[in-house]
């Protein structure tokens, strides 16, 4: 029989059938007709039905009508698909048998052996039931299974599912009987609709079909639900000075746009440690604050003061970030962390977004205001440091505000090129000078601040790293270059710039070690003016030949020369910016070396270098590059040290600098090493290297890997008197699809050297001798992880040994070997539990 097709009004699954088909008595058609026009009359549009099936049956005796072969009903955005369909006129329910299969409007699929259901498709009772789900969570599909011998739909809203399985993970395709790997078994599991919330009833959680946990009655949002009020997944922690603890976190969800999270966490030894999150989204931003507080039973676990706080009993911090938009073009924010003391976010363990990095122990808040255009750029805000480190002293830390940095670039109507301004006003105070002594021996201890001996406040034997008082400095620059390529292919730059420096000092010499300060500076000048005017020539000259179907190979010999004045009161003022002076290929070519504003590079200075390059076939890339500098005329700013010495044994401060040096390959995407270095200019010797390998061997072999080495010799002159060494590895080994494993060691290669000079020195603290063990390779600090992911589960163990300078700063005496545990059961729940190895009962 021909396959008949026909769209007609709402509801009427028989009537439809009916008038499709073309062999029934007169009468009987029109009376159904009659049926037919009064129910079209109210409905239209998502309301009609289309049937469609290869063969429709009538049955004027039973009043039915049944359609076979193929059958598709499509209704309100409902498809409902079988083998056969029958509509019973008597009752009006709908019958579907054989591979039967249910599509609701929002994707969800449900299929089952037989669907008895009203004929709306709303209502009615499923024998063998399957359910599946597709979402989207946190970028990853998410497919959800609910399976039940029987089930009832009520009003499309609620299903009911008798002795129901839930899980999110996909049947063996070997065998799909097997087991998930997880499951919900439940008497009762009842999903609402509307409440898009799962109940279940009498539920056991199975793990490879074996039954690990039972609970009378719980619920959990539907997979579709990105926000919902209730309790989340559970935390444990145990260690030596917090006892065993644990979570259950509450979230209240208290508007589409605002919600909090309340988390108090019990501490066998400490009590209980309460913390809360306001979260508040509005319509140009959002904000939120977190506050945590404890009143500790035990403060003697921690460290005495002013190593540790064991002589607090109330700890706690409050913080709170934010980001509007005032228009498209602007934005204003801030980040603000407050503790009780330094050690508190630590201990605890609690999250900061205020930290700045693992390895710098200080918390930043910050308030700032910030616009972009086409070609410009502005930003001011405000700056607090909050040490988190047992052996730096607030009081030296500065309070910077505020800092404006801004840029316009924009091309000269008349001569072309780019012209560019750039701007940046700093002011900055702190209340005690940081001093730091050149060499052990002239090591001395204010409370625990390191500094020098009383008889070795001078330029030769320590540094100011920062003055007490106030400064601030008000730059601007003016630059402009462009570039011309003549007819041979040589490239051309010249470039010209003007920079005008204002400084405002006024230095505090009362109080803590305020008063030797002026063995270094002194206090009659409280304004002070700088200008460096420079003009300059770059030239490249690339030859560039081609390798055919391989590629092609650039050699492009480089030179650069740039003529201005002496740089001017070197040591007479402050250098709060520009102490990290690093040569090597990367700045080879700028134009002023110092990384800050406080310092300006001046005399006439050549640059020259050679550049190789080679790219090819599938992302081949290969780069080499050599040269050096040379202090042509005038006074080399790096040959005269400042208050912090910055420019002293950096490679530059020679009338010809080290060589400096790269090389870089990558054959593909899949590896890449890079590796530079500086090298004397009188011998070669090695005086900075570094190099670092990326390879991952898929699909050959299931392993990935990196490698970052690093070799500095001493720099007495800054801080420096022995070599730093050190290596860093990490690698991943997918052993299946689903299973891998991960570690990472960090190697302390020059730990033996600082040994030697420490035992010479009185140690200030307790935990400082643990630097004092004479290894020659020493593990800083070490990872091992076990882990699997597949599309239900996320599951990792891993083992890590806390980096020792970061255990020596944290009022803890010796390393932290943890023990991480983490669970994630997908749609239904996480659990994380964390375990202290080491430390001594009286930490």
């Amino acid at each position: 029989m021909r396959r008949l097709k026909t769209t007609i009004a709402t509801s009427a699954v028989a009537a439809a059938l009916v008038y499709a088909a073309g062999s029934m008595p007169a009468l009987a058609q029109a009376t159904l007709n009659e049926a037919i026009g009064a129910r079209a009359q109210s409905g239209s549009g998502n309301d009609r039905l289309l049937v469609d099936a290869r063969e429709i049956v009538y049955d004027n005796d039973r009043n039915t009508i049944a359609a076979s072969g193929d059958v598709q009903m499509n209704y309100q955005g409902r498809t409902l698909q079988a083998d056969r369909v029958t509509y019973d006129r008597n009752t009006g329910r709908v019958f579907a048998e054989g591979n039967a299969r249910l599509t609701e409007a929002n994707g969800t699929v449900a299929t089952g052996d037989r669907f008895e259901l009203t004929d709306d498709f709303k209502s009615g009772f499923i024998d063998s039931l399957r359910v599946v789900q597709t979402t989207v969570e946190q970028g990853r599909p998410l497919t959800t299974r609910f399976s039940a011998p029987r089930a009832e739909r009520a009003e499309g809203e609620t299903t009911t599912f008798e002795r129901g399985t839930y899980t999110a993970c996909e049947p063996c395709k070997d065998n799909p009987e097997r087991p998930p790997l997880w499951q919900v078994k439940a008497a009762k599991i009842i999903h609402n609709n509307s409440e898009r919330t799962i109940y279940y009833e009498d539920a056991t959680l199975e793990l490879l079909g074996i039954p690990v946990a039972y609970l009378p009655y719980f619920w959990t949002p539907d997979p579709t639900v990105r926000r919902k009020t209730g309790f989340l997944a559970p935390r444990y922690v145990y260690s030596n000075t917090l006892g065993y603890g644990g979570s259950i976190p509450f979230f209240w969800a208290i508007a589409p746009n605002y919600d909090l999270t309340i988390s108090p966490t019990i501490l066998s030894r400490q009590g209980v440690l309460g913390q809360v999150e306001w979260r508040h989204r509005l319509e140009t931003g959002a904000y939120n604050i977190r506050a945590a507080g404890i009143n500790q039973l035990d403060p003697e676990a921690f460290l005495p003061s002013p190593f540790g706080a064991g002589d607090r009993d109330f700890r706690g911090s409050l913080e709170t970030s934010g980001e509007f938009f005032i228009n498209q073009n602007w934005r204003w924010g801030w980040d603000i962390a407050l503790v009780s003391d330094k050690w508190f976010l630590t201990n605890y363990r609690i999250r900061s977004e205020s930290l700045s990095s693992y390895y710098v122990k200080e918390s930043i808040s910050t308030v700032y205001l910030q616009g972009q255009g086409d070609r410009s750029f502005f930003d001011a805000r405000g700056y607090y440091f909050k040490t988190l480190s047992t052996y730096d002293w607030q009081k030296q830390q500065p309070v910077v505000a505020p800092v404006i940095d801004y840029n316009k670039r924009f091309t000269p109507p008349t001569i072309g090129g780019e012209f560019a301004i750039d701007v940046n006003v700093t002011s900055l105070s702190r209340e005690a000078a940081q001093f730091d002594p050149l060499f052990p021996e002239n090591t001395a201890y204010f409370g625990i601040a390191r500094t020098c001996r009383d008889d070795g406040f001078n330029s030769a034997e320590c540094l100011v790293r920062g003055i007490s008082g106030s400064t601030s400095r008000a730059s601007v620059t003016a630059s402009w270059r462009r570039e011309f390529i003549d007819p041979i292919g040589q490239v051309w730059t010249p470039f010209a710039y003007l920079r005008a420096d204002n400084f405002w000092i006024a230095p505090d010499f009362n109080g803590y070690q305020n008063p030797q300060l002026a063995n270094f500076i002194d206090g009659d000048d409280d304004y002070l003016f700088r200008a460096t005017p420079a003009i300059g020539l770059e030239y490249r000259y690339p030859f560039v030949a081609s390798l055919g179907t391989s590629g092609q190979q650039i050699l492009e010999p480089i030179a650069q020369i740039i003529a201005r004045p002496n740089e001017t009161r070197i040591g007479n003022l402050p250098n709060e910016d520009a102490q990290s002076l690093v040569f090597d290929d990367t700045s080879l070519f700028d134009w002023d070396k110092f990384s800050g504003y406080d310092r300006v590079e001046g005399g006439v200075r050549a640059n020259v270098g050679l550049q190789y390059t080679v790219t090819g076939a599938d992302d081949f890339y290969a780069n080499v590059l050599f040269g050096q500098s040379y202090q042509i005329a005038g006074r080399n700013s790096f040959r005269q040290g400042d208050l912090a010495n910055v420019g002293l044994d950096s490679g530059l401060e020679s009338r010809a600098s080290d060589y400096v040096g790269r090389f870089q390959i990558s054959p593909n995407a899949n590896f890449a090493f890079v590796t530079r270095g500086r090298f004397d200019q009188e011998d070669f010797s090695l005086n900075r290297f570094e190099a670092g390998i990326r390879a991952n061997f898929n699909p050959y072999l299931p392993v990935s890997t990196s490698l970052t080495y690093a070799r500095y010799e001493a720099q007495p002159a800054i801080g420096f008197p022995t070599r730093r060494e050190g290596l860093l590895a990490s690698a991943r080994w997918d052993m299946t699809p689903n299973w891998f494993v991960t570690g990472s060691v960090l190697l302390d290669l020059d730990r033996y050297l600082v040994a030697r000079q420490m035992s010479a020195v009185p140690i200030a603290a307790p935990g400082a001798a643990i630097s004092q063990r004479e290894n020659v390779a020493y593990v800083a600090g070490m990872s091992l992880g076990l882990g699997y992911i597949d599309e239900c589960t996320t599951f990792s163990v891993s083992y890590s040994i806390t980096p020792r300078d970061i255990t020596l700063t944290s009022g803890e005496k010796e390393q932290n070997h943890t023990v991480a545990f983490s669970l994630e059961l997908r749609s239904l729940g996480e659990v994380g539990y964390t375990q202290r190895l080491s430390g001594s009962a009286d930490e």
